[in-house]
């Protein structure tokens, strides 16, 4: 298969360009043909030419998601039909993939498709859960609603992620920090004191000789320490993805201190808030917990959602399978409890989501409070024998000297 950039008229006079993948030239021309395109110019990819496509995780972010849904939500209750409104988005959206999906999420509903199932064919750039929404706002014809819900649900998912972010980018950089100035000292620094203490000779420190040996085999054995390091990290992310690796590390996550909580909060939030988006926009409690599971990252906590998927299929009230879990905290299995027995479970869920926002606020500002001070005491338990072990053998000869 080959990469082929190109340029056509589509069937509603409009100019489109982009990529096609195909076996030679002349089946690209055909695919392009047949979806009643005309054709202006069709070139093999290459490095040069082709459009790069550089994507972490995911083609489109939860705020670029959030605010198309507040977009298209906007259109449709200006009177704007779907596809006349997927046509303007496409051509106003700067992410050139989600523009792409965009625009053949347009073609497909111009086919006779209706919008989720022409969404569901783009499931790297459209989740599982909006296409779930969507096809419930088409089926109750309140598909604006349904956009305005799913536009909430990715504002207050972009919020969580950015505290989550937040809480984790100044550890980072104070780690980095500390990984450049031991490399620096063990490398540049010590191995200069070292030739220094071999001219004048005499007997050095314990601590001396012992920095100076690891120091040694920082410079002349550094890719085997660049291999290790490498090997762990290979090996713990072939670990995790295994059932009983993912298993032990999401309990390792949850048993430590100040992450575990962060970890519970973040996700009884998540949990609340899209299982109460979901049940506003008409899905099922059952296909809406099997959503839901699908987002957590925790395998404990995905397993709790799982097994409580199962009793609620069988009959059993949702707040029972939660707590005989033990990991949800009392409140939100409690508060759903009420919700279950006053039949108004959607606005308990708002109630439980809301506090956990905050909560998970408080855990965040929390940790990074908790953090500073104990990578300090790191670094300083790290830097301060390096720079013993270079004074200690300088004051003694300054002593001898002095002497």
């Amino acid at each position: 298969m080959a990469s082929y950039k190109y340029e056509v008229v589509g069937a509603d006079g409009k100019p489109k360009t982009g990529t096609i993948e195909a076996m030679n030239m002349e089946v690209a021309s055909a695919e392009l043909k047949s979806g009643g395109n005309t054709i202006v110019s069709i070139t093999r990819a290459n490095a040069f030419n082709k459009d790069l496509e550089i994507h972490i995780g995911k083609a489109v972010s939860v705020r670029e998601m959030s605010v198309f849904c507040r977009q298209f939500e906007s259109v449709l209750n200006a009177g704007v039909t779907v596809v006349e409104a997927l046509d303007m988005l496409s051509e106003q959206t700067e992410n050139k993939p989600f523009a792409n999906a965009i625009a053949e999420v347009r073609d497909s509903v111009q086919r006779g498709e209706t919008l989720a199932v022409a969404m569901a064919e783009h499931p790297k750039i459209f989740p599982n859960l909006m296409v779930q929404m969507v096809a419930a706002g088409e089926s109750s014809g309140g598909l604006d609603k349904a956009f305005s819900r799913v536009g909430s649900q990715f504002e207050k998912e972009a919020h969580l992620k950015g505290l989550i972010i937040k809480s984790a980018i100044y550890p980072v950089i104070l780690i980095l920090v500390i990984i450049v100035v031991v490399a620096i000292m063990m490398i540049k620094i010590v191995p200069t004191f070292t030739a220094q203490f071999d001219e004048v000779g005499g007997k050095l420190p314990g601590i001396t000789l012992a920095v100076m040996a690891v120091s040694d085999f920082f410079v002349h054995s550094w890719y085997f320490i660049v291999a290790i390091i490498a090997g762990i990290a290979i090996f713990i992310h072939a670990w995790k993805k295994t059932e009983g690796g993912a298993h032990m590390l999401g309990k390792f996550i949850l048993k430590v201190p100040l992450v575990g909580p962060l970890s519970i909060k973040t996700a009884s939030s998540r949990m609340t808030r899209t299982l109460s988006t979901l049940m506003g926009s008409g899905v099922q409690l059952v296909d809406a917990l099997g959503l839901v599971t699908e987002m957590m990252g925790n395998a404990v906590v995905k397993q709790a959602l799982k097994d409580a998927t199962e009793e609620v299929s069988r009959g059993i009230p949702l707040s029972k399978p939660l707590a005989d879990s033990g990991v949800f905290p009392p409140m939100v299995y409690h508060m759903i409890e009420i919700g279950e027995e006053t039949g108004n479970m959607e606005d308990m869920l708002d109630k439980v989501a809301a506090y956990y926002d905050e909560e998970v606020e408080s855990a965040t500002e929390a940790l990074l409070a908790a953090m500073e001070p104990l990578i300090i005491i790191v670094m300083a338990v790290i830097v301060v024998p390096i720079v013993l072990a270079i004074m200690m053998p300088m004051y003694s000869l300054y002593d001898s000297i002095g002497a």
